[in-house]
C-alpha cells in the first residue's frame, strides 16, 4: 500500500527543521486563517485546547485542495501568569512581553494535529515550563537588536535555538515541545498512518 502525502501546513522553520532533521518526507505549504476568530469561539476553552483546535483548523484550512494527503498543522501558545500571548505586533510590543515575562515561568503550549479530507486523524498538545530569568532593559534592548525581526514571528519572542536561550535559568519539558511542535508524538501518529516505517 503506498503511503499517503504528508503535508505540513506551516511555514515556521524550527518545525520544518525538525522534519527534515528526522528525514520525513513531506511538502510544506502554509495555511491561510483567521486564527483570532477561532479562538473567538472558544472562550471556555483550556489553553491545550485551544493549540489543539488551533493545529487542527490549520491542517483542515488545506485538505480541500489536497483530499488524499494526510495534512500535519501544529500551533504554540503561550501563558505566564494566566495571561495569553500572540506573537508581538511590533519591537516595542516585544519589549513590553519580554518586561512582563522577567522573573516569571512562561508555560508553551504546542500542539499538532493530522487531518485527511474531514476527518481529524489525530491530534496531541504537551506543555513546557520555561522560567525567565531577571531581564534588564540593557539586556532587552540588547536582544531584540539582535534577534528582531526573527522573533516577531514567535510567541513567547524567542527562538530557543538562537540568543533566547539567554532569556531562561531553567526549562522543564519536552526539547521538541519548546520548538514549536511536540515531535515524538507526530513521529509516532506517523507511524499509526503508514507515512513512515514502524
Amino acid at each position: 500500500m503506498n503511503s499517503p502525502e504528508l503535508i505540513l501546513a506551516s511555514k515556521s522553520a524550527s518545525r520544518r527543521s525538525m522534519l527534515d532533521a528526522a528525514r520525513v518526507q513531506y511538502r510544506a505549504l502554509p495555511a491561510e486563517l483567521d486564527e483570532r476568530a477561532i479562538e473567538a469561539g472558544l472562550q471556555d476553552a483550556t489553553p491545550p485546547e485551544i493549540a489543539e483546535a488551533l493545529s487542527v483548523a490549520k491542517a483542515a484550512a488545506l485538505t480541500a485542495e489536497h483530499p488524499d494527503a494526510l495534512v500535519l498543522g501544529s500551533d504554540s501558545l503561550v501563558v505566564v501568569d494566566g495571561k495569553r500571548f500572540d506573537k508581538p505586533t511590533s519591537r516595542e510590543n516585544a519589549a513590553e512581553h519580554l518586561r512582563f515575562f522577567s522573573g516569571k515561568t512562561l508555560e508553551l503550549h504546542s500542539a499538532a494535529a493530522l487531518v485527511r479530507g474531514d476527518t481529524c486523524e489525530w491530534s496531541h498538545a504537551d506543555c513546557a515550563r520555561l522560567s525567565v530569568r531577571i531581564l534588564s532593559d540593557e539586556f532587552i534592548e540588547h536582544y531584540l537588536a539582535q534577534e528582531w525581526p526573527e522573533v516577531g514571528y514567535t510567541v513567547g519572542c524567542f527562538r530557543i535555538e538562537a540568543m533566547g536561550v539567554q532569556l531562561f535559568g531553567s526549562i522543564e519539558g519536552d526539547q521538541f515541545t519548546v520548538l514549536g511542535m511536540p515531535l515524538l508524538a507526530v513521529l509516532e501518529a506517523l507511524r499509526d498512518q503508514g507515512v513512515l516505517l514502524s
